[in-house]
């Protein structure tokens, strides 16, 4: 049966309700929102005179709720016009809207009585063969199913997203022993291609896979901490990104979860799991139990391990829970000697060893948590899964871990690691043993770029089910590259289309990212179809190497950095002017330079979590990678004859003035810098470059011809330039922008408009980039220039100056 997902009901407006209706939202359903009806009016409601017949009032706690998720930052939204696709109303009035629905999503209080009358409700008007899926993150599946009818338990399953959906990864997808397998295999897929997710099939065990493992880490380190009589911040400091987890790390991610919640499924996991050999470890310690006595819950109620406050100057400041004296004070910098030396290590495999076998307590602290977690994993094959891939799978997609706890332990070493953890008494699973005996030494392994899987049943490594319509360029390094020099590398991704990966420091482009970009378009012009630009990095590039440039301003190398501009400009135009298809496949962080390779292909395939914009302003510059130049030609395709012309430039100005960053790859087409019918968005991060792929060959199979250069790019010269220079000026006397600010928009708004022309005329590209170049290098020799740009290589923000 062919199922298509139009119209979805979520029943259920609190925090994940309202935030899963946005992401139905963002991929184009139509949703109806549903929650109960209020049995009081509030005094806003009496003061209108209203009563509880009134539909406002009726619909009041789903519009409320859905209102407040739409004020949440970041936003669960992709563009603000998805809200029109969201409607609400509540379940007195409106379950006849379950007729129409073709997936109802059950998002109630974790209460199976109340979720029970629920589904009494929704078997009075599903459509039968219809999706009916329930988004608990504890309850047992089957123990939802007593008193349905047959079609009910047919098409009923467990569906649990992660807080916020849009932006974890996961899907749990937990079937019972009555859910049709064409309706598992159906929302594994849709899962996937359609919510951008990584989906998990799950075995109905208590808290499923991803709460299992990852609330167990938490309270081993809750454990571990107090042991090694370590603090809040050494513990964050250890369990962050230095070790390949969320900005977050332990302590604010139990702070944004709520600590309450935490508890619950902490407690869950000791009362459903009495044989599990650590269940003493998922007993709350005391001083857990005491921060939810004092309802410091975190977030929700403004303090938990750390907390929001002000200094005597009325900045705003951080403060930590000290969990000797229960008091807050001050951040305390964690200092280890491993943290700082691992800190120079790039590649995160070689950091997590490095940190992994240093000699002081954070080493200890890291050693003794890996033995945990790894024992703890391995012990749950079979229990909560048959395969280890799913369990590195939900850590990765649902807490945010670069790593899995079974590719932590390769990287680190399997036998390695078994006799280490023997030794200190800690037992993994026999089948671990079993593998090792047999002559495996690892849990994963690539064969012709493909990434296997050790399966324990067959004693035998398989393929990783549902892998095939990726390309995961980690799983290319066996092969020898087409090309590499020290800050990318070449892969030949088959059919003829090459992938050039960028692997500098934040994937910043500097001049080995732009000899690496112009070698591959002339390697593919001589024996390839085509070029795909992306990589797998967190970020796609933050932008041109500002250390680079602040040396060469600062001792005054002008010849050397008109070179270096020049050579940004000609790798950009080059892309654009190629003989075969460039497509850019950015996804993240993609600002800056990395914006302005965007902007010069061919056809950009974005992730939706692509954060983009030209934000040369923000460092006293403007861009000078092509960036001006193609926002001018751009405003330029916009003009139409009659038509006033000054607004669709303001439009770009303010976009690059205002150093503007989309915040989605659907609001980069707002400010100009993606393009309708041409640029593509992908839901699946991992799908973007085979998505690029594909575009690529589809060019190639449409008859690509090669460009030509424009030359007939309409500027309007004295008469706009005039009009932004009145408005800069506006501005500066306002007290809205610095001297200084006046100036950079003032060399913007000259080389938008094509110079001090005395009327609009007919340019080429190069008469533009030379503007464009003559305004960056001049900006450069500014001293408060200077200043920003030192100041966001020193803290990550330029001064305000």
């Amino acid at each position: 049966m062919k199922r298509i997902i139009k119209n979805v009901v979520v029943l259920g407006s609190g925090v994940m309700g309202s935030r899963i209706a946005c992401h139905f939202a963002n991929i184009g359903c139509q949703v109806s929102l549903l929650d109960i009806v209020p049995k009081e009016l509030t005094e806003k409601e009496k003061s209108k005179n209203l009563t509880l017949k009134d539909r406002q009032v009726r619909n009041r706690i789903a519009d409320e709720n859905l209102k407040s998720t739409l004020k949440a930052k970041p936003s669960p939204i992709y563009h603000k016009s998805f809200t029109s696709r969201i409607r609400t109303g509540n379940f007195e009035d409106n379950m006849d809207w379950l007729k129409d629905s073709d997936w109802t999503i059950e998002v109630v209080v974790e209460n199976i009585d109340i979720k029970k009358i629920v589904f009494d409700k929704v078997e009075e008007f599903r459509k039968p063969g219809t999706l009916i899926t329930t988004n608990t993150s504890g309850i047992p599946i089957h123990s939802m199913l007593e008193g349905r009818s047959e079609d009910f338990q047919a098409h009923f399953c467990g569906t649990h997203f992660f807080n916020p959906p849009r932006y974890l990864q996961l899907l749990e997808i937990v079937p019972s022993e009555k859910t049709k397998p064409e309706v598992i295999d159906f929302l594994m897929h849709y899962g996937d291609l359609y919510l951008g997710k990584t989906p998990v099939l799950c075995k109905d065990t208590p808290s499923f896979i991803a709460n299992r493992i990852g609330v167990f880490s938490i309270m081993a380190i809750f454990k571990l901490m107090k042991e090694l009589d370590l603090t809040i911040e050494e513990i964050d400091s250890l369990t962050g990104p230095i070790t390949g987890k969320p900005k977050s790390a332990t302590f604010r991610t139990s702070d944004v979860v709520g600590i309450d919640t935490l508890v619950k499924v902490a407690t869950n996991n000791y009362n459903s799991c009495p044989d599990d050999e650590q269940r003493e470890i998922m007993v709350i310690p005391d001083f857990v139990n005491k921060l939810v006595e004092k309802n410091w819950l975190g977030d929700k109620t403004g303090q938990g391990f750390y907390k929001k406050s002000k200094d005597e100057k009325g900045k705003r400041i951080i403060l930590t829970l000290d969990l000797d004296t229960f008091e807050y004070r001050e951040k305390k910098k964690a200092k280890f000697g491993s943290v700082g030396a691992a800190k120079a290590i790039d590649s995160l495999p070689e950091r997590i060893k490095s940190l992994h076998y240093a000699k002081d307590k954070a080493g200890e602290f890291l050693r003794k948590l890996s033995y945990y977690i790894f024992a703890y994993s391995s012990n749950r094959i079979p229990e909560i899964s048959d395969e280890l891939y799913k369990i590195d799978d939900a850590m990765r997609a649902g807490f945010g871990w670069e790593l899995g706890p079974f590719e932590t332990w390769d990287i680190l070493g399997v036998e390695k690691f078994v006799a280490k953890m023997e030794e200190v008494g800690f037992k993994p699973a026999e089948w671990v043993k079993e593998m090792l005996k047999a002559g495996f030494t690892s849990f994963y392994k690539i064969e012709n770029g493909i990434k296997k899987y050790y399966d324990q049943n067959s004693q035998s490594y398989k393929n990783i089910p549902g892998k095939e319509a990726f390309i995961i360029l980690d799983n290319l390094r066996s092969n020898a590259p087409v090309w590499k020099n020290s800050g990318t590398t070449l892969h030949d991704i088959g059919d003829g289309v090459l992938n050039l990966e960028f692997q500098t420091k934040m994937n910043s482009i500097g001049s080995e990212v732009l000899e690496g970009i112009v070698k591959s378009i002339e390697i593919a012009e001589k024996d390839f179809a085509g070029l795909v630009i992306g990589n797998d990095g967190q970020h796609f590039s933050a932008g041109a190497n500002l250390a680079l440039i602040l040396m060469l301003a600062v001792e005054q190398e002008w010849d050397e950095l008109d070179m270096a501009v020049r050579q940004f400009q000609n790798t950009t135009m080059r892309i654009r002017y190629s003989a075969v298809p460039v497509v850019v496949a950015p996804h993240g962080m993609t600002l800056g330079g990395g914006c302005e390779t965007c902007l010069h292909a061919d056809k950009v395939v974005a992730s939706a979590e692509t954060y983009i914009g030209l934000v040369e302003v923000g460092v006293g510059l403007i861009p000078a990678g092509g960036g001006t130049k193609e926002m001018a030609l751009r405003a330029s395709d916009t003009y139409e004859k009659d038509k006033v012309e000054l607004p669709e430039l303001q439009k770009r100005f303010l976009a690059i003035g205002q150093a503007t960053v989309a915040t989605s790859a659907h609001e980069a087409f707002d400010i100009g810098i993606f393009r309708k019918g041409i640029d593509d968005v992908v839901i699946n991060p991992n799908r973007v470059i085979a998505n690029a792929k594909a575009a690529v060959l589809e060019m190639v199979q449409m008859g690509y011809v090669q460009p030509i250069e424009r030359k007939d790019i309409k500027v309007l010269g004295r008469s706009a330039l005039s009009s932004l220079l009145i408005g800069i000026n506006s501005f500066k006397l306002g007290g809205y922008i610095s001297e200084h600010d006046q100036k950079i928009a003032e060399k913007l708004a000259y080389v938008l408009c094509g110079g001090d022309l005395s009327r609009p005329m007919e340019v080429s590209e190069q008469y533009l980039l030379n503007l464009e170049r003559e305004a960056f290098l001049s900006l450069c020799g500014e001293k408060k220039t200077l200043e920003r740009i030192q100041s966001i290589l020193n803290t990550g923000k330029p001064l305000r100056n």
